[in-house]
Formats: C-alpha cells, structure tokens, sequence
C-alpha cells in the first residue's frame, strides 16, 4: 500500500511537472503574440483551485492529472466581441499559429535540458561500462575477453556508462550490425579494439532483459557473497522466515556453491517445496521454501523466491562520477537531450516497422513506477526520469495525428504551401481518424501496463 501510495504520489508530481511546462510554453508564446489567454488548466475535469490573475487569464488546477489546456480567445468556438477580435487565435498569421502549437512541445525539450542540467551540477555517481565474459551463441560471442575490458564506443557514439551503452544499444535495435569497440582497463591508447556484432537475428523482451545481456556482454561484477541483502516482503523467502543477513549453507542439503548455482536451482524448483539452510546469529536453521513462478526470458515458468545478495564494494577505478560546472553542464545536457530525442524517433519508427513490439509501449501505470523509483534513488535519479519523459511527450505530441499538436502542425504547414486554411470538414475527419489513433495506442499501453502488474 505504501508503495502504491508513493509510486501515485511521484507520478502525480512528475505529470504535474512536465505539463505545466508544457502547456506554458503554449500559453508564454501565445501570450508574446497578442493572443488573450482565458484558462490557463493543469488537469482536467473539476477545478480544485483556481484563480484570475492580474491579466485577465483563469489559473486552474483541476482534479484529473492526466492532462492540460491553454484556452485561447477563438472565433471559431465562441462569439468575440468586436473590441477583441485582434486577440483572437484564428486572426493570428499562420506562423505566429505555428509558433504558438510548437511551444508546447518545445517547452519540454527545454525543460528536459534545464532538469540535466541540474543533474550534472548535482553530480551523478556511475560505473563505467566493464565487461568480464561473453556467452555462447550470441552476438557477443565474437568478442574474446581475457581480462576486463571497457566499453568505450557503441557504433560512433562514446559511451561513459551502462547507462548511455543501453540507450545507444537500443538505437540499433532492427539494424543488421553493431559496431562495439572495447579497450583494456589499463587506458593505453592503441589497444582499442572494435568488434562487428551480427544482430540480424537479435530481439528480447525489455520486461525480462536488458539489451547488454541479451546480446550476450557479461557485466563484470564484485564478488557475490552467500550473505542475504535484500528479502522482498511478498516473496516466498519471506513467508518461510528467512532475514536480511542470514548467510546461504545448503540448498536441499547440498552446501551452497556459488550465487549462479543457488538461482539455477530456484529457478527449477517452480511451486515445488525446496529445504534451504541458513546460518543466523551463529545457528543453523533448516528452512522450507515453495518458490513462486513467473515467465522466463524463454517462455518457460521459473521459480522465484525474492532474495538478492551482498557484494563486495566497487573497485575505485571502476566508479564514476559525473559532474559538470556551471558551463559545460549546459554543454552536456544539451548533448544528452539530443541523444535522447534522437533515440525517442528511432524507437517510434522501429514500432511503425515492426523492429520494435508494440508489447514495448507503456501508459501512466509503468510511468507511476519508473516515478517512484527513481523517486527512491534519489534527487538526481528522478531528474534524469523527468528529461526522459519530458522529452518523449514532447516527441509524441509532434507526431502529426491531428488531435496532438503535431497534427495541428500539420494543417498551418499545409496552408502555408497552399495559401489558404484546410478546409473545416476534412480536419474534422482528420481529428477522428487521429482520436481513434490514439485511443488504440492509449488501449495498448494501457493493456501492456496491467499485463505487467
């Protein structure tokens, strides 16, 4: 319940964020063009707070948070009086209309900027990208690895951490081959060594893979130790009494291997009772487990009991910490947002031709949990959670389905090439075509969303 609690109180936070940055810059550049602003709406459905400013414009936050509006002076949806019919919206030339529609999404670019920005003055601890194997019988398995070697380039973008090697990974989803170019963590320039990826067959489920692992990249990690890190509250571990801090000794009374053996055998043991040992405070305790199931990355139930380890610490040249001054912070979250779009299109594309599912969409449920957890990380976590959404609403709301800005878009383009405005009956089937669009894209994400809970 707390969790859910947290989870909707982040997400009402981050939309309330990203919306009124987005619907200013409607009502910021409307109000530069000579436009009368009457509402100025955060929300939808009924006003829970409301106010008329000093310009005549009604503030409103209203109860629904799933959405926004500017309401401009308009003749085409009500009587204006004489007096301001200069004010109105439609007595705008067609490029201050442009201007006006495109704020919207280009507030949130912006916005996506100004919260990186904040977040590499901040500084953001990270890891560089290491690896220490490759498996068999993927993409990966090309690449020879004796020692730990860094990943310093995904096709001709350089990457810092696992954070920008996934995000450039992604970008290639549906090409044929990725370019990966690895260097020895000693640094020594000329060791640099780039390997050619077949992914012509490569796909995986981003709810049960990332895509580092499935192409078959071994991420070095510190040593795993038999001590219990983590015990989830609804998982079988729990219910059968096991704690934080007790230490593995046996599983099915033979002595605990290695971390990768204790999870092969839970993951084979689905619904099935199990005996594992534990020592606690010196003493040796005999527990039953009956793990649950959930679907493995190949279809097939697996047992799972809600545990996780300890490991050792980090070494310190493997950390990363990405700070930035006042200057080229800028610099950097500018170069970071452009990333971000570019790969946003990418994907968008990628769903048009099929390379990417459309199981990858997701709604306001899988955006409330992104919300609240990196609201539980911490400060910059949830700012670089803002960016990504702020910059995938922009995006989304400049594709050109007539209900969105974009499709508004569309139209002010098409009377500037022909002279004259698209005649009202064909926007009006234009906007049903684009509301019945988004409704079904709305249908999917929201499908995906439960289908995940």
């Amino acid at each position: 319940m707390l969790d859910f609690l947290w989870n909707l109180g982040s997400f009402i936070i981050a939309l309330g964020i990203l919306i009124t940055a987005h619907e200013y810059g409607h009502f910021w550049v409307a109000r530069r063009c000579g436009v009368k602003v009457e509402r100025f709406s955060i929300g939808f459905g009924k006003a829970i707070w409301r106010k008329i400013g000093a310009d005549g414009t009604e503030y409103v936050v209203a109860m629904i948070p799933l959405g926004g509006y500017v309401k401009m002076l308009d003749e085409r949806v009500e009587e204006v009086p004489e007096a301001l019919k200069s004010q109105a919206f439609n007595r705008k030339s067609v490029w201050q209309r442009i201007a006006i529609v495109g704020a919207g999404p280009m507030a949130n670019f912006v916005f996506a900027i100004f919260a990186l920005y904040i977040m590499y003055l901040i500084g953001v601890p990270s890891l560089k990208p290491i690896i220490e194997s490759t498996q068999e019988n993927t993409p990966a398995a090309v690449i020879q690895v004796n020692k730990p070697m860094q990943v310093i380039a995904v096709g001709d973008r350089k990457v810092r951490n696992w954070e920008e090697v996934t995000y450039a990974l992604v970008g290639h989803i549906g090409d044929e081959n990725i370019d990966i170019t690895l260097a020895p963590m000693s640094g020594l320039m000329g060791e640099e060594r780039q390997y050619r990826l077949d992914t012509s067959n490569w796909k995986f489920d981003p709810e049960k893979q990332s895509p580092i692992t499935s192409l078959g990249l071994g991420v070095y990690r510190p040593e795993i130790t038999p001590v219990l890190g983590l015990v989830s509250d609804d998982g079988a571990a729990k219910a059968a009494g096991m704690q934080v801090g007790d230490t593995l000794v046996a599983i099915n009374q033979q002595p605990y291997r290695d971390w990768d053996d204790f999870v092969a055998q839970i993951k084979a043991s689905a619904n099935k009772a199990i005996s594992i040992t534990v020592r606690r405070d010196g003493e040796q305790i005999n527990l039953s487990v009956t793990p649950g199931q959930r679907e493995g990355v190949d279809g097939q139930l697996e047992g799972v009991i809600g545990v996780a380890p300890t490991q050792a610490p980090w070494p310190e040249e493997m950390r990363l910490q990405l700070e930035y001054g006042f200057g080229e912070s800028f610099v950097v979250a500018t170069d970071k947002t452009w990333q971000l779009v570019v790969v946003s299109i990418k994907m968008i594309g990628k769903l048009f031709t099929g390379d990417v599912s459309v199981k990858n969409l997701s709604g306001p449920i899988s955006i409330a949990q992104g919300a609240g957890s990196s609201a539980n990380y911490g400060l910059v976590y949830f700012l670089g959670f803002l960016a990504l959404i702020s910059v995938n609403l922009g995006i989304i709301n400049l594709l050109p389905l007539p209900v969105l800005d974009g499709g508004h878009l569309l139209y002010y383009f098409i009377e500037v090439i022909t002279g004259r405005p698209v005649p009202e009956k064909v926007q009006e089937i234009g906007f049903r075509f684009g509301a019945a669009m988004l409704l079904m894209l709305m249908s999917i994400a929201l499908f995906n969303d439960f289908s995940r809970l």
